[in-house]
Order: C-alpha cells, then structure tokens, then sequence
C-alpha cells in the first residue's frame, strides 16, 4: 500500500504559495505528491548518462520520492521550484566576482540580475575595488568606493524582484584592511538604506590577533597593495559590535579559515559567500544545497527515543546521490556560472530539525551531551557523505579539478569538491514540519494556526507535545497560553526536568549558541546558517565577546541578533577623520532622527469614523518590519480649508512616525483637541478630526499584537482545505515585523528575516 503524504496546514499554505506548478492564468495545476513526483522524477534521470537502464532509473526515481514524501530530506527551494519546469534553475548560492573597473561591475550586476530571475541569491566581495576618492588614472577623476557601487547592485536587485516568486538577495562582503571599512561598517545605520543586501566583514587572522594583543593593523589600498595608513583594531572591532548590537548588522566572516578549507586553492583564494554566509564560493561558482530532517531519524525504544543511524545513512548516502545529479540536471543562468560549477561539483548536504530531535532524545539544547552529539552526528553524516561521493567517484569520475586540490594531496579520489552545508531552512522546515529550522533552538514551542471558518488549530513542537502527553501535564489551556507567549519557565505544573529540556531561543545564553555552531562547524565542509540570540539587554561587551569566543572556536563566520534591537533609534559616529571617527565609537550619541524612506509596497487599513464635519476616512500604513509608518485622511464632505488642514495634520503625523517618534507621545499630542462640531461614534464621543486621528492610532497601536490574518485560495482535495495562518506578532521572540507579501510575522532567524507562514525571506 503506497504511503498517503502527510503535509501540515501550514506546508500546504507555503506550497500553494510558491512551489506548486501554476497555468498562464496563475492556477494552481499540480497537487504536493504531483510536485514531488515531478522534483524526483527530474533528477532521477540523471543517472540514465551514466549508464543506468530505464528500471534502475525508476528505482532510484522511487527512493527520491519516498525521501520527500516521508519527509525526510528537503532540497533546496530553487530545486523544488524548478526541477522538471522549462526554467530548470537548481541552486540556490551564487558568488559573483566585482573586479576593480567600470566593465566588471556592471557586468556583474547584468549577471546578478539573471541569477535573482531565476531564484537564485549572491554573494559579492567589494575589497577589490579601490577605496572612495582615489584617482583614477584613465579618466583624471575620482573613484566613488566600494559602498557606492553597493548602492546601484542594490536598486538593480529592487528592480528585478518586483515580478518575481522567490525575491533576490545579495551578500556584501568587504576586508577589514580596505582603507573604506569603517564606511561600509555604517552604511545600512539608516533603516531602508541598502535593503537587498546582507552585510558581513570580512576578518583576518592578523586583525583578530591584533585585537587580541590591543595593536593597531594596516590598511591595504587593493589598487596597488601598499599600506595607506593604520587603525586601532580594538576600536574597529568595537565599531563593528556596536552596529551589530544595534540591528544585527554587519555580521562578520574569518575569511583567512575560510580559505584554510578551501578545497581547491589552485582555482584561486575564496572572497565571499551567499547571502546567509554558509556557504563560501569561488567566484561565478555555484552550490546547491539540501538538509535531512533529524525529527525524522528517531526509533522509539521502550525507554524512550534514539537515533536511527542505519536510516540517517540511507538518507545520508541517497542525499549525496540527489544533490550530485542536480548539478547534471541544473539549467544554470550563465555559461561561467556552468563552467566554474562543473569544475568542482560542491553541494552541501545539512540537517533541520535539531532542536525538535534534542527534545524526543530528552537532551538539553544547552548542554555538553547536546554539544557532544552534535559533533558525533555531523561527523557521521560527512564520513558516510564522503564515502557516497567517493562510490560516485568511481563510476562517474572526480570532480574535474580535482588535481592539486587538498583531496588529490590526500589521495582521497572523489565526485564533490565539498559535501557538507549547515543552510537557513526557514522554509523548506515549514514544508517538512512541525520540526525546528536548521540547527536552532525552537523559537516558540506551540502556536495558532487557524482554518477557514474560523476555527484555531494548534500547532505544538512534535517532541514537546509528546512529553507533555507522557508526564501528564498536557491541556489545551496550557498550550494555548503558551501560544499567546508565556513562557513555560514560568509554570509550576512543568516539571524541572521538562522545562530545562524545551528552552527556547532567548532562554539559552549567547556561549552555548555560539559553541552550538562550533560543534556543527568541525565537520561540516563548507559553514553553518546560525543566529546568536541575545536578550535586549545585551551590551556590546556581549557582542564583542561573542565574536571572540567564535573564532577561538574555530567558526566561519558569526552573525548575532539582539531582540527588539530594530526597533532603537540610529547611533552613528561623527569625525574629522577616520582615526578620529574610530576613537569616539565608545561615545555614541543620538542623531536627530531622519525618516525611513517609504517601501514601494506597503499595508494598512482604513478607518471610517463620524466626526461633526462629516465621515472622516483615516489610513493607517505599516512598514515591513510592522511598525506604523504613515497616515492617509479623507473627509467625505470636505474642501478647500478643512481638506488641507488635515493633509497637513496627516504628513506632520507620517513624519513623526517615520522618523522613530513613539507613538504614544503623537497620541497624546492629539487626543483630546476640540473643535466646534464635536460627535459621537461608536458611543465615544470625537472632539475633532485630530482627536479622531489619534484615536484610530491608538487602536491601531494595540491591534500590532492581535492576529493578523492570512487567507489563501481554495485548493481541490479536503487534504487541502482553506487555509489561514495566523500568529501573534508580539509574543513571539525575534519577532521584527509583518511579512510585506501575506501580512504574517516577520523573524530574525539563521541570518535573515523569514516568515512561517508563507515562505517568504529576504535572503
């Protein structure tokens, strides 16, 4: 008897969304077992070019299929997306190189373009560009610096994603001995500034050292590789925590271990990776990635759960065979792209679902047992990967340029230059959930979910639901309040022992975060997607001490989030020169605050209310990240005074809200003005259109933390009914606002922003 799917609410919701195949008229035209029948079927038949007969393909076209029906394995979204269509684009991660003239920028923008059109994301490496004001010989001008040119990838990236279904995203990296780094250090302190770009610093063993020593270290012109002078590093290293504290932005890579675990140094040195930093590439080299769902690797004893290490090898050793032919099967956006991909076959096989696992096996997130069993399970994973690759090998031969690399120099003959990937998986863990995103602690352990006629659903982390249950202590009252935001910490009825094993993200001190990605990082060929969670009390000291700890551990990188931190207003550094600049970071003061730029696309509601002039219509807009953001009015029987007194009324309230002010000191301001022509609405008496306007803000304040909702259209089987997601928007930890797509809540995870309900990322 053939297996039934088993896709929660919520993965059908991503699915219809995204992944599902769609007719001219935008029609949904295949079921989730018809995609992955499609997805299975197209990479299976790769293994027809070397020499399998028409059964051996439909064998292996067989165990694809059962992997995704099972939930098992999850490749990544382009993958999904595209396997089996006319656009056959597979990867997910790109790295584009930026060489130091006109002609190389701007063709790297024309190739980002084709890249984010076909679903892809890019990593650049802005350290080759010679530094702001330098002269430029062949014209007699000035050069206009790496950040500059930042700013035009970034409205190209604005354009092309207007019409697309998966929106692009850049990695920008710079060196931190580029003469423009502390530039590029500020240049997203202004919300909106640089939006399609994550950021990142690249660090070198010689800065850390000098950080570490309290030196200072030199500034290399990339023109002509001479010194043009030197910084303290300390105060650089500081300057950097300080932006990252405030929004969790730059992060930072260590790019000189990068480089030490580049495979194949003979192809040149590695300068930048993808947009959430896992995975460094060579440049115009491509990646496709794919993760095994660990919830899904578990056997149940009589005492409790365990590993299946016999399934997780099967798993493992299919994994390496999917991702391999994918590279075969791969439509790829650019010849260069094609040939540089070619040349070394990486892929990086990952995991999801840790966090969901520890809680089956009863092992704290932060404990030495779950640091231990991370490096024995992402060892055994690699070793089994590595002896896949190595049978490919043997059948399809080695990665061509596999000469010289460090596999030739250990005498080891295999298909893939690298295997192993620890990746965001925001939204391929939705479609295989309930399960927790990557290597993560769980963000919130139950929540909401509702159905079309209004209906709540709850859904529960697998591994708590299932503990809750044995220990007795399992009521829907109780997982509804938790689903509203209260911690378990704070229940009597919990036990101890239950409450130290489901901490959540912001329970778990910044250390085991950081030695949690070190454990992963070991034996993980390529890097780990991971965010270091830190409460919004969190000082700078805590970050700096973060970072060190993380390359003292051996990581590649490191990217931290302090909650809430988006919301404070800018800090920024101001000096006569760079030295300067550097040594008043300790002495951050607020700017007067400039307003946000407006998003091309952006959601509100509209109010009606009675005033004694006639019914006053008020919009209220929210930015991405859920915050008002603007104010709209139209007085139905208004003109010429009235009219222009309350569009002036309405930019003076958009610029207050855009410009960081409270919303209760703009309520307060405004609640109670009286004019002539009061009225009564609703029962509440309206001294006036202002006092109207300040009391739809006010309800409008409060509705941010009610449910908002998201509907989506009707689908043919009762498997998959109506459905609506909805989630709290504040109570949930990370939370940094609203979707700008579905209108769900926006979260801080893995080095992106990321919404549960519709796939939807900024990376």
């Amino acid at each position: 008897m053939q297996k039934s799917l088993n896709f929660s609410s919520n993965a059908i919701v991503v699915l219809r969304k995204r992944y599902l195949k769609k007719d001219n008229q935008g029609n949904i035209a295949e079921t989730p077992e018809e995609l992955l029948r499609r997805v299975s079927k197209a990479i299976a038949k790769v293994e027809a070019a070397y020499g399998a007969d028409s059964n051996k393909v439909k064998e292996i076209e067989d165990v694809f299929f059962g992997m995704l029906r099972d939930l098992e394995f999850m490749p990544n979204s382009p993958t999904l997306m595209n396997a089996g269509k006319d656009l056959g684009q597979l990867s997910a991660c790109f790295v584009v190189p930026v060489e130091d003239s006109m002609e190389s920028i701007f063709d790297a923008i024309k190739s980002t373009a084709l890249i984010h059109k076909t679903g892809g994301g890019t990593g650049f490496s802005f350290s080759r560009l010679r530094p702001k004001n330098s002269v430029v010989k062949s014209t007699g001008g000035v050069a206009s610096g790496p950040v500059s040119f930042m700013k035009v990838f970034d409205s190209a990236t604005q354009a092309v994603k207007q019409g697309g279904t998966r929106r692009g995203a850049n990695m920008g990296i710079l060196r931190v001995d580029h003469p423009d780094i502390l530039e590029f250090v500020k240049c997203k302190e202004k919300e909106g500034q640089i939006s399609n770009f994550n950021i990142s610093v690249a660090l070198t063993d010689d800065f850390m050292e000098k950080v570490i020593q309290k030196e200072d270290y030199s500034l290399i012109d990339p023109y002509n590789g001479e010194e043009v002078g030197k910084l303290d590093a300390g105060e650089v290293f500081n300057l950097i925590a300080s932006y990252a504290h405030r929004n969790g932005e730059p992060g930072i890579v260590f790019i000189d271990k990068i480089n030490r675990d580049n495979p194949t140094p003979q192809l040149g040195s590695i300068e930048s990776t993808n947009p959430c930093g896992e995975q460094p590439l060579l440049p115009y080299e491509s990646c496709n990635l794919g993760s095994i769902n660990l919830s899904r690797v578990l056997k149940k004893l009589e005492s409790g759960f365990d590993i299946d290490w016999n399934k997780l090898r099967k798993i493992t050793h299919y994994g390496v065979r999917f991702l391999d032919n994918v590279i075969d099967a791969n439509r790829f956006p650019l010849s260069k792209i094609k040939e540089n991909t070619l040349k070394t076959r990486k892929i990086g096989l990952g995991v999801m679902g840790w966090a969901t696992m520890l809680g089956f096996l009863g092992i704290p997130y932060d404990s030495d047992d779950a640091i231990d069993l991370a490096k024995r399970l992402i060892k055994f994973i690699r070793e089994v990967a590595q002896q896949e690759s190595m049978q490919l090998a043997e059948v399809r031969g080695v990665f061509p340029s596999w000469a010289n690399s460090l596999w030739q120099k250990k005498g080891i003959k295999i298909r893939n230059a690298t295997l192993t990937t620890i990746a965001p998986t925001g939204t391929i863990s939705i479609i295989a959930g309930p399960t927790s995103s990557g290597v993560e602690p769980n963000f919130s352990l139950c929540y909401f979910r509702n159905v079309l006629d209004g209906e709540k659903l709850l859904e529960v982390d697998p591994a708590f639901e299932y503990t809750a249950k044995k220990e007795g202590f399992y009521s829907e009252e109780l997982m509804q309040s938790i689903a509203k935001g209260e911690s378990i910490q704070s229940r009597d009825n919990i036990p101890d022992n239950v409450k130290r094993i489901f901490k959540t993200a912001m329970d778990i001190s910044p250390f085991w975060h950081v030695k949690t990605q070190a454990a992963f990082q070991e034996f993980t060929d390529n890097a780990v997607s991971k965010t270091v969670n830190l409460p919004n009390s969190a000082t700078v000291d805590d970050v700096k001490e973060a970072y060190l700890i993380s390359y003292k551990l051996d990581c590649k990188g490191v990217t931290v989030y302090r909650d809430g931190s988006r919301s404070v207003q800018v800090l920024t550094v101001d000096g006569a020169d760079k030295k300067k600049e550097v040594k008043e970071t300790q002495n951050y003061s607020l700017t007067v605050p400039y307003p946000k730029p407006r998003p091309e696309v952006i959601l509100g509601t509209t109010t009606k209310v009675t005033t004694g002039c006639g019914n006053l219509y008020i919009t209220v807009n929210q930015d991405e990240e859920g915050s008002l953001f603007e104010v709209f009015t139209q007085m139905g029987k208004a003109g010429g005074c009235a009219a222009s007194q309350l569009e002036a009324v309405g930019r003076l309230v958009s610029l207050s809200l855009r410009g960081g002010i409270d919303i209760k000191v703009v309520v307060e301001q405004l609640k109670g003005i009286r004019c002539p022509s009061p009225s009564w609405d609703k029962g509440k008496k309206i001294f006036s259109c202002a006092d109207a306007i300040a009391r739809v803000l006010e309800k409008r304040g409060s509705d941010q933390k009610e449910i908002v909702k998201v509907v989506t259209a009707p689908v043919k089987s009762s498997e998959e009914s109506k459905i609506i997601a909805s989630f709290s928007v504040g109570d949930s930890p990370n939370v940094v606002g609203v979707c700008v797509e579905c209108g769900y809540a926006l979260r801080h995870q893995e080095g992106c922003l990321v919404c549960d309900a519709c796939g939807y990322s900024k990376c």
